[in-house]
């Protein structure tokens, strides 16, 4: 006869599955740009308290380009609620390079790309529009973190604070997160500039990614957006001329934004379209009033994303871990895939009790090759294509 002490207590499938949950996590993401805000919604969908700290005021213009989104990115935003039919201007999946001499294609190769063409306005729009109200703050530039009564203590130019248990740092490339949690990486300019435009003369043709290679130094790429063209012309440019072009260092100026285009500029970006683009591209890029520039940067690849704060935790994402150049195509990917990783580590700690630094260990541990790849791929991209020093 079986005694009481050796029987098998019976359990029902959900006693069985039961375990301890930890104590909810608060969670403070600073930036509100693409990155940010997607690790924000997942975050919330997931269950955590979430606050996002963006430096810019409500009514601080943006910019941005086109972005390639890859399907574990669009697969993120998929389970967002966010189709691409919401994000798309064009569902091709093609790109075409263009190989030219004296203006003219000498040879066109296609592959496809495996994912979807996006623009900023469109995806942070689709992001923001779904946070709910009063999870973005604006106007809250954080200048420091502490440690206060055990927990990470964020600082900001307003001379408010606030606490969370976990600091994620989405602030993008001039990120003080990475100033302040890895001050050894910094960047550094690649010696050519990103001219972009938008215009609202659209091409009844244009479907495509196109990418035209003019020769050593030069490229430039064009696709379609919601009622015209998205272009950037790469250029070779030394550094006291990007400070003469746009009024202030490229370490300083990270994006030129349309007021800092300065006339020299734009006529310097006309001359060379002119020069080496044929006469329908060089058009495009005469007709775009409103122009951008983005310096090329470097930084040493990086070797950690997560660091204690007293008892609790800050992590570097997206270009504030490990801004990528942008020929590479990772860099909203990388912000994206790492943010939707985080959660995973987050829940499990969460709903099962696992231990978060073990979870950030591991969370860190997958993320990071992708990233290092990334780092050290653009410049041999850059290389490759004869552009800057």
């Amino acid at each position: 006869m079986t005694q009481p002490h050796d029987r098998i207590p019976a359990t029902t499938p959900t006693e069985a599955l039961a375990a301890p949950q930890a104590s909810q996590t608060r969670v403070a993401v600073v930036g509100g740009s693409l990155t940010g805000a997607t690790c924000a919604l997942l975050l919330l969908r997931a269950g955590f308290p979430v606050t996002v700290y963006e430096a810019a005021p409500a009514a601080a213009p943006r910019g941005g380009g086109l972005i390639g989104l890859e399907h574990p990115a669009l697969d993120v935003l998929d389970r967002l609620g966010i189709g691409q039919q919401e994000i798309l201007a064009h569902p091709s999946e093609t790109v075409r390079e263009v190989t030219l001499r004296d203006r003219q294609p000498i040879h066109t190769a296609r592959h496809q790309y495996p994912g979807r063409n996006t623009t900023w306005s469109l995806l942070h729009h689709a992001l923001t529009r779904r946070l709910p109200d009063g999870v973005l703050r604006p106007g809250h530039r954080v200048t420091g973190l502490t440690a206060h009564g055990g927990r990470p203590h964020l600082l900001f130019a307003n001379h408010r604070h606030a606490a969370a248990d976990l600091v994620v740092f989405a602030d993008g490339r001039t990120s003080t997160g990475r100033r302040l949690l890895d001050p050894a990486r910094r960047l550094r300019y690649a010696g050519y500039v990103a001219h972009r435009g938008h215009t609202d003369h659209a091409s009844p043709h244009l479907r495509d990614f196109l990418r035209l290679e003019p020769g050593p130094g030069c490229q430039y790429n064009v696709a379609p957006i919601p009622g015209g063209l998205d272009w950037t012309l790469y250029l070779t440019c030394a550094a006291a001329d990007y400070t003469h072009y746009f009024g202030a260092p490229p370490h300083r100026r990270t994006f030129a934004l349309p007021r800092h285009v300065s006339d020299t500029a734009r006529a310097l970006v006309d001359a060379h379209a002119a020069l080496v683009l044929p006469a329908a591209h060089a058009a495009t890029v005469h007709a775009t009033t409103v122009r951008m520039a983005a310096p090329v940067m470097d930084i040493d690849a990086p070797t950690r994303m997560a660091w204690p704060i007293g008892a609790g935790w800050a992590a570097l994402i997206g270009d504030a871990l490990a801004p990528v150049r942008p020929h590479t195509g990772r860099g909203a990917n990388n912000g994206i895939e790492q943010a939707a990783a985080l959660t995973v580590a987050l829940t499990q700690h969460h709903r099962w009790g696992a231990d978060l630094a073990t979870a950030l260990d591991g969370w860190q541990r997958r993320q990071l090759p992708a990233a290092v790849t990334a780092v050290r791929q653009g410049p041999l991209l850059g290389a490759h294509l004869g552009t800057g020093s």
